[in-house]
């Protein structure tokens, strides 16, 4: 069974920075791009960053300049560095593979901004 395991969110001020990680059973990791979603209240969940099994990476415009994703394929995991956060990146955040998801979401992290 695939396990996705976000954490890292939490409540910071606008301006400031998080890490988001997420663990993914290694028997999907090293064969899928991978990639950030959030989702906040009352609106459909939306990809915000992804990177290749290579390292190539994409992100949104909403978010470029401040977030970064990266991954460790020795551990299965993938990073969202996420800087100069404003109230807007307040959501729940998510990881699956990109950029269309085809595993069962996990329970996400918590990112909340306050202005």
């Amino acid at each position: 069974q695939v396990q996705l395991v976000e954490s890292g969110g939490g409540l910071v001020e606008a301006g400031g920075s998080l890490r988001l990680s997420c663990a993914a059973s290694a028997s999907i990791f090293s064969i899928n791009v991978m990639g950030w979603y959030r989702q906040a209240p009352g609106k459909q969940r939306e990809l915000v960053a992804r990177i290749s099994t290579g390292g190539m990476t994409n992100v949104a415009d909403s978010v470029k300049g401040r977030f970064t994703i990266s991954r460790d394929n020795a551990k299965s995991t993938v990073y969202l560095q996420m800087n100069s956060l404003k109230p807007d990146d307040t959501a729940t955040y998510y990881c699956n593979t990109a950029p269309l998801y085809k595993f069962t979401w996990g329970r996400g992290t918590q990112v909340t901004v306050s202005s």
